[in-house]
């Protein structure tokens, strides 16, 4: 639902022709509720699609020409269903030893391979969850970040295997199979809390409850009732934040004097400023800090992002048109990818795909005729 998509959204959006294979019935995301309403605009654009059953020989045969014409297969099955088909790594490399193939799933092969895996459950057997809840409360984050990851480490995959494969002077000539877990994903978002524990002997405890490693890093609650985050992780940044705000006395107080006193002196220090920044509304505090150059943030809810001014002024929003549901043909800023390339942006070549949109154009351009295209209709081995 997102992690392969998003290794093709990468490949993309960075200038592949890439082309998604759905069902005649369509990708399930295409008309999700809740949470999902975004998965398929999200992660789709630049693409082009073909629909095709998979479960029909001429649709499995339809696919393999498709194959023929690719430097990498991208999937997102469980495992053994491209064998199944008949379009395994192991299958498709012998009539093409140059193919890339990535493999995304729940698990790299081992005891837990035969798990159905959701980014959920990995994050809740992968310590994440227990990291970002508070303690007793585990909580999942508040974005598919396992799925989104597994993707990329995908497509770095297969850019390095392309490499590999096409160096000028070291290429193989030879593709390989590149796999990425949503399990094993997880456990690198983690790992530097299990360094953590390596390092001193003491567990992590989840981030609510956690002994920071700064001293000033928290949110604030102010006047109004408004939040921001403030922070002043350095001795020179809490000189700043002092000055700025009328805490010389602080500032004097040799029990803060370096960021580890401030740290076990929290209890008590916090407290303190809570009451001294209360008085603040939200923006008087964001422009003390902007002036400072200290680190402040305020709480945005999603949808306000649309309206960002940095996004707006940068490029970092671009428009496409929403293919399915109740707001198909609106138009809506997207999320770009967050780099440049020679300081431009990679951009939207392609709105989000209907279903089946190229389907004709890419069959003809596959050697099938008109006729054969309508019998595929009439079949519904595509549509």
């Amino acid at each position: 639902m997102v992690m392969g998509p998003t290794c093709g959204l990468l490949l993309a959006d960075l200038g592949a022709e890439v082309i998604k294979v759905e069902p005649i019935e369509g990708d399930g995301t295409r008309h999700l509720l809740g949470s999902g309403a975004g998965f398929f605009p999200t992660f789709n654009r630049n693409k082009k699609s073909i629909a095709l059953d998979l479960k029909q020989p001429e649709g499995v045969e339809a696919a393999l020409r498709l194959i023929a014409t690719a430097d990498i297969v991208s999937e997102n099955f469980k495992p053994g269903t491209m064998k199944k088909l008949g379009l395994d790594y192991e299958t498709l490399k012998k009539l093409n030893p140059r193919l890339i193939y990535v493999s995304h799933k729940g698990f790299l092969p081992g005891p837990y391979d035969h798990r159905t895996a959701l980014d959920e459950v990995v994050q809740m057997m992968g310590g994440l969850a227990y990291m970002t809840g508070r303690a007793g409360d585990p909580l999942r984050a508040g974005s598919s970040v396992n799925d989104i990851m597994g993707g990329m480490f995908g497509a770095i995959g297969a850019l390095a295997a392309l490499a590999a494969r096409d160096h000028p002077t070291r290429g193989t000539g030879k593709g390989q199979e590149v796999q990425s877990a949503l399990f094993e994903n997880n456990v690198f978002l983690v790992a530097q809390h299990m360094m953590q524990y390596a390092a001193t002997g003491k567990a992590a405890d989840p981030m609510p409850s956690r002994i920071s490693a700064w001293a000033v890093y928290d949110v604030f609650t102010v006047r109004d009732g408004e939040q921001i985050f403030l922070a002043a992780v350095s001795d020179k940044q809490w000189a700043i934040f002092c000055k700025a705000f009328g805490l010389e006395s602080m500032l004097a107080d040799s029990r803060l004097k370096s960021n580890n006193d401030r740290v076990r002196a929290r209890e008590w220090m916090m407290p303190m400023l809570r009451a001294h920044l209360a008085g603040y509304s939200a923006a008087e505090l964001s422009a003390v800090f902007e002036q400072h150059e200290l680190p402040f943030a305020p709480i945005t809810k999603p949808q306000d992002l649309f309206d960002d001014p940095h996004l707006l002024a940068t490029g970092g929003l671009a428009p496409i048109i929403l293919p399915d549901g109740p707001s198909a043909g609106k138009t809506t800023p997207t999320a770009l990818l967050p780099l440049t390339l020679g300081g431009s942006r990679p951009g939207v070549r392609m709105n989000p795909p209907r279903l089946g949109e190229h389907t004709q154009t890419l069959l003809a351009e596959l050697g099938y005729s008109d006729d054969a295209i309508a019998r595929f209709q009439s079949r519904q081995i595509t549509r």
